[in-house]
């Protein structure tokens, strides 16, 4: 039994009857889930010597919920992790040379050159990941704004469409009323 039951003991000697409440946070899946819907009753029936259980509402491991954002681009994506790692990377050496210093060895110096390059690659890590994303969003019109080139571009190709539909229909026309190249009738 979860430490979070409180057991009633009967007055008359027939079935035991315990009641679990839940405590919220709790980690236990015996634990149930807060709310009036969810305690579990057990019952004791001595006679068969066996436990029958009844669940009132069971509380899934976890929730599916919708995702806040929407996932990045993956060029975006793969240069986030790109950045991660090249920082990360940098931190270690960094404090490998704060270590060494410490500690007096010859591997101060390496590590803290090292540590500067890294820092070099890290900032143009991050720069990299910033770019990327104004790239994508000007490429691909996420942008909501009057000046985006994404916008403009999509105009000018609905135009060319536009135009070459008319200059198409027009073509059709000319050749069904079989005047091919023909400026009068007569």
């Amino acid at each position: 039994m979860g430490t979070a039951e409180r057991r009633r003991a009967p007055e008359d000697g027939g079935a035991a009857e315990s009641t679990a409440r839940s405590v919220p946070g709790a980690p236990d899946r015996d634990i149930p889930a807060a709310g009036p819907d969810a305690t579990v009753r057990m019952r004791t029936e001595r006679s068969e010597g066996r436990e029958a259980r009844e669940e009132s509402a069971y509380r899934p491991l976890w929730t599916e919920e919708p995702a806040r954002r929407r996932r990045l681009p993956d060029p975006v994506r793969t240069a986030a992790v790109r950045a991660v790692l090249v920082v990360a990377v940098t931190l270690i050496l960094a404090m490998v040379a704060f270590l060494c210093t410490m500690a007096g060895s010859w591997l101060a110096f390496p590590m803290m050159i090292g540590s500067v390059a890294g820092t070099v690659v890290a900032t143009w890590g991050v720069l990299d990941v910033w770019v990327t994303r104004q790239v994508w969003n000007q490429r691909h019109g996420v942008v909501s704004m009057p000046s985006s080139t994404a916008r403009a571009m999509r105009r000018e190709r609905r135009r060319a469409r536009r135009q070459a539909r008319s200059a198409e229909r027009a073509q059709e026309r000319i050749r069904r009323r079989g005047g091919a190249g023909r400026l009068s009738h007569s």
